[in-house]
């Protein structure tokens, strides 16, 4: 068993005299960090808490979007004496992650192994949706594109009892266009489609005569009627009543889509499934049956960094890390923290990239799992643009919530600035007034009132330190944190930040 204490001191955010620190405990409630192009959030607080974790003996997740990123890991695993515990997950590496066996064995097959691979196709499709403002919001697109995944896994399963992007992308591309091509098809056999479809049919015929052999003589003449035979079938062999659902979704519901409708939900599914079909990604998450990295090396104190960065990958790029971090955070939330309680970072720079629908219900039970959620980006308006759909605003602000520690650097974007000041909050200021009467008499008198200001306000954070030679590599930034007094009675302190800061 491990032994790390929540209580641990990770940063000391006043003099010591004031015994005030940011403990493990603040670490696993989660860390965002605001700053604009060139503020030093990366360079500055960023570095920093990335030091820190790593010679706390955290392991972790490193998500990439710029092609500098593994470079700069490699650096802070060196500076940490943490080298040897680096992954790096890329084109033409020695590391590989098949999904589709680590799900089969997490899962242990059946139905499970389909509903956990839904889930974890679905949340990667849906946040590339939501990120190009695509159909996030109309449940219809979401029950047609779940049904359509839920029966091409369970149709494949049932023919070859396993699971293959290849054979999933075939099947899903060659289903007949309607009922006579589904008729010509069969006679012809050649399509994926009725291939698999004729295989599953075989092998649950096979299950089928097993069962009603295994009956006694007198039970098997009992059930001569049709309706009886199938009621009783249906019970006794749930492969063949999942059969029955798979003839039924794609006879009656899904070929008879019109040609648009069904061209969407098509394009959609096959469109995810090709891309991972080409290398370089094929041969990192599809190829290999045994992978020789997966997300418990994190919970070993292993650091894996996944090189396929947004900039020079696109779309696949993030997609497969968004697939690899979903499937890393529900290994996470399953973890016996009385038998291992070793922290663990999440770590995501320019993180709008990378976020999906999971995220926020995931944050919010990361601190039992003692998983520290690090994302840093420029803006709000960068993380609303990523949550679209209708309530892309509220979505964005319920998220932020879960993530305990907020630090604002230098930054010129509106929103960002009104919502640091706002988060800080509000004090009351004294104001002081004279008041001179000349009459029969002089008089002078004093007043004094109390004024509610804004704390920091929005220009304020225009005016920080950006670190660079002009600023002697030191960087600025206001540090709020939830529920705990940082300085004096205040939850917020303004905190300078060494770029060349050395662990």
């Amino acid at each position: 068993m491990n032994s790390f204490d929540l209580d641990q001191p990770i940063i000391e955010l006043a003099s010591p005299s004031e015994r005030n620190y940011w403990t493990l405990r603040h670490a696993v409630e989660g860390v965002q960090i605001f700053g604009g192009i060139g503020s030093g959030k990366t360079s500055g607080s960023g570095r920093m808490i990335a030091l820190k974790y790593l010679k706390a003996g955290f392991g972790g997740l490193v998500l990439t979007v710029k092609p500098d990123e593994k470079q700069s890991w490699v650096d802070y695993c060196q500076q940490t004496g943490r080298s040897n515990d680096l992954i790096v997950l890329e084109p033409g590496g020695k590391h590989n992650f098949n999904f589709l066996a680590y799900e089969s064995v997490q899962s242990g097959g059946g139905s499970a192994l389909t509903e956990n691979l839904v889930d974890v196709l679905k949340t990667v499709i849906r946040a590339g949706e939501e990120k190009d403002a695509g159909k996030g919001d109309d449940p219809f697109w979401e029950t047609a594109l779940d049904m359509l995944m839920f029966n091409v896994i369970d149709l494949c399963q049932l023919a070859y009892g396993k699971v293959a992007i290849k054979d999933l992308y075939n099947i899903a591309q060659t289903i007949p266009k309607d009922l006579e091509g589904l008729k010509t098809e069969a006679q012809a056999g050649a399509k994926y489609f009725h291939k698999a479809f004729e295989t599953a049919k075989e092998n649950v015929n096979v299950q089928v005569e097993e069962w009603f052999a295994s009956l006694p003589l007198s039970h098997q003449q009992r059930l001569q009627d049709e309706l009886d035979f199938e009621n009783e079938l249906l019970e006794a062999v749930p492969n063949a009543r999942l059969f029955k659902f798979i003839d039924q979704f794609f006879v009656e519901n899904f070929i008879s889509l019109t040609d648009k409708t069904r061209s969407i939900i098509d394009f959609i599914f096959s469109g995810f499934l090709f891309r991972l079909l080409r290398d370089p990604v094929y041969s990192m998450f599809c190829r290999h049956e045994l992978s020789t990295v997966t997300p418990e090396d994190s919970l070993r104190g292993k650091i894996i960094l996944i090189n396929l960065p947004v900039k020079t990958y696109h779309k696949v790029g993030r997609d497969c890390q968004i697939l690899f971090k979903y499937i890393w955070q529900r290994t996470m939330e399953k973890r016996d923290v009385s038998r291992n309680d070793r922290p663990v970072f999440l770590w995501a720079d320019e993180a709008q990239n990378f976020i999906h629908e999971k995220d926020a219900d995931f944050q919010a039970t990361a601190r039992s799992s003692r998983v520290s959620t690090v994302y840093i980006s420029q803006n709000l308006p960068n993380y609303m643009a990523s949550m679209g759909g209708k309530q892309g605003e509220f979505k964005v602000k319920s998220f932020l919530g879960t993530l305990g520690t907020k630090i604002f650097h230098a930054n010129a974007d509106i929103e960002t600035n009104k919502y640091a000041s706002e988060l800080i909050g509000d004090a009351f200021f004294e104001e002081y007034g004279d008041s001179v009467t000349f009459a029969k008499q002089f008089s002078k008198s004093q007043s004094r009132s109390m004024r509610l200001e804004r704390v920091v306000r929005p220009e304020e954070f225009v005016r920080l330190r950006t670190g660079g030679p002009n600023n002697s590599f030191w960087v600025e930034g206001y540090l709020h944190r939830q529920g705990d007094m940082v300085l004096k009675g205040q939850n917020y302190i303004k905190m300078l930040f060494a770029q060349n800061y050395q662990p």
